[in-house]
Order: structure tokens, then C-alpha cells, then sequence
């Protein structure tokens, strides 16, 4: 039975990250943060540890989810894992914490609120930092809109910036949670992009406005869900496992605006290509479009984590 407690508890905690309102979902941005543990210095793993411990979540709900008797290495591992779920589990009803724009708090406020770096005070859940929805059009609709700022690029430059300041700690805690997210955010095509066409002229949502048949849900959470939807942190470190290394030069671009170049052109190369046509659908994913989504994917979050512990060894001060 003590074998079975820490499984069993890992798996209770983690099933709150796999809600289909959350970019990647929760596997996804574990999954990022695994593969940037695996590359960190022993000087960053011991800073970001640091760091994390000033999260308000840090001793309650980080820490019930970490299982008695794991190892202290493999503690700040799943913190760090975990960690990277935070700007989504703030979005939760009971938090605490509130929207602070329009739209379901999707879009930007007006004023300085919407860019404010102030650390843990700020009690905002500033939505519309998960995305860039860069536009465009495949049926020839114009004009196409401009893109909103604040937004998930913007927010890492000022990010990383902090980092290499002399901010205090409890900023920087703030902004490296926030990166850690981030980060994996920009590498999901459909957090880079929207789509706009007849029936959506001011853009699709990064695809949430394209509804699915089978399964029946929309393109953007089917984009979201496929490095996994399982509720077991073995699971998230099984499949960071089985990533390949990517390539050395593309791992080393540390410039933000390639990230979500990258992730825009996969997605009108691929994302909305084949069985999904212009309009919202609802459309019938094959097993081809699958397959190489799936591969495309695979490939993103290694790049995310690989460029996520660059970031983290060459800026963190």
C-alpha cells in the first residue's frame, strides 16, 4: 500500500491540469518543463528551486501534490513540472484571482494594468498573455485586424528581462513561472495565430471558433491535447523520454518573434490544412492529419524545452 500512496496522490493532484481550457493542457507544459530540467546547470536547478519556493502556491498546493518519501531531486523536478501549470490553475473560478479585460478576460484592458510587472500582488489572470493571434486569411477576407498587445511575446521579452536584472526575487519568481508557460505557449501553432475569414472576421480564437466532429471538440483543443491528456505525472515523464533531441541550431534561435514565426507558419501550412477548409466547421480529423500533427507537436515541445533551459542558463541571474 505505501508503493501506491504516492502514485495514487501524484494522479489525484495532477487531474486538475487536464482540463481542455488550458493551452497544451497540463501533460503539454510538464511535458515542456521536463525536457528544460534535463538540460539546466546544477547553479539553475538549485536557483530556480529557490525561486519557486516564493510562489503562493509553493507550501499548499504545490506541496500536497508531491508525494512523502520522494527523493529531494525528484521534488524540485516536480515542482518545476508543475510549476509551469500555474498561469492555468489560476484560471480557476476559485483561486482567487480575476479576469481583467473584455471577452472572458481574453482581451486587453486599456491602461497600464494590462502590462504590469508587479509580482504576486497582482492578482490578475491575464489571459490574453497565453497567446499572439497573429492574423490571417485563406478565403481573401480583408481588412485583416491588428494584433493585440499586450500579448504572450511582448510579456516574455519583459519576462526574461527581469531575469537578468537585479529585480528582487519575488519578481523574479513571478516572471520565471510565468516563462515557464510561456514558453511552451508560442511553440502551440494555434497560440500563434488566428485565422480570418468570412465567418470570422475579426479572427477565429487560434481555432476555438473551428468546431470538430469526431472527436467533438474544437481544432485548438485538439492541438492543446496531443502531447496528452493523462492525469499521471509517470506519464508526462515517460513520454519527455521518448522526444528526440532537436536540432542544435534551431534549439540555440533565442529570439521570441522566430518562436511564434514558426508556430504561425506550421499553422497555415498545417494546422488548417487538409480535412479542415475555410469556415468553422464542424470538419472530420483523418488519420493523416493526426499522425503528422502528432509529429509536429512532438518536435515543438522539445524545441520549447530545449529553448526554455537556454533561456534559463544564459539569462537567470
Amino acid at each position: 500500500m505505501s508503493k501506491l500512496r504516492p502514485l495514487i496522490a501524484i494522479t489525484l493532484c495532477l487531474c486538475l491540469f487536464s482540463s481542455t481550457s488550458q493551452a497544451w493542457f497540463g501533460f503539454g507544459h510538464m511535458a515542456v518543463a521536463y525536457v528544460a530540467y534535463q538540460k539546466l546547470t546544477p547553479e539553475k536547478r538549485a536557483r530556480v528551486a529557490q525561486l519557486l519556493r516564493k510562489n503562493p502556491y509553493y507550501k499548499t498546493k504545490w506541496k500536497a501534490m508531491i508525494p512523502s518519501g520522494t527523493p529531494a531531486d525528484q521534488q524540485d523536478l516536480m515542482y518545476f513540472m508543475i510549476a509551469a501549470t500555474w498561469p492555468d490553475q489560476i484560471k480557476d473560478k476559485n483561486s482567487g484571482y480575476n479576469d481583467d479585460g473584455p471577452g472572458g478576460g481574453n482581451i486587453p484592458p486599456a491602461g497600464p494594468a494590462a502590462w504590469q510587472n508587479t509580482g504576486y500582488g497582482d492578482l490578475a489572470r491575464h489571459k490574453y498573455w497565453h497567446f499572439i493571434d497573429t492574423p490571417f486569411s485563406q478565403d481573401g477576407t480583408t481588412p485583416l485586424p491588428a494584433i493585440p498587445s499586450p500579448n504572450a511575446e511582448t510579456e516574455i521579452a519583459i519576462f526574461r528581462q527581469a531575469l537578468t536584472s537585479n529585480a528582487s526575487d519575488k519578481i523574479k519568481s513571478y516572471d520565471l513561472v510565468w516563462l515557464l508557460h510561456l514558453v511552451g505557449d508560442v511553440h502551440q501553432p494555434l497560440h500563434s495565430s488566428t485565422r480570418v475569414g468570412a465567418t470570422d472576421l475579426h479572427g477565429d480564437n487560434g481555432g476555438n471558433n473551428v468546431k470538430l466532429s469526431d472527436p467533438s471538440k474544437e481544432l485548438h483543443a485538439f492541438w492543446d491535447g496531443l502531447p496528452g491528456d493523462s492525469s499521471n505525472i509517470a506519464d508526462v515523464i515517460a513520454y519527455g523520454k521518448t522526444l528526440t533531441a532537436a536540432d542544435s541550431l534551431l534549439a540555440q534561435k533565442a529570439d521570441a518573434s522566430d518562436w511564434v514565426k514558426e508556430s504561425f507558419d506550421i499553422a497555415q501550412a498545417t494546422a488548417y490544412s487538409g480535412p479542415i477548409s475555410t469556415g468553422d466547421g464542424p470538419f472530420t480529423i483523418t488519420p493523416a492529419y493526426a499522425a503528422s500533427a502528432r509529429q509536429i507537436v512532438a518536435e515543438r515541445v522539445e524545441l520549447a524545452g530545449e529553448r526554455l533551459a537556454n533561456l534559463i542558463n544564459d539569462e537567470l541571474k
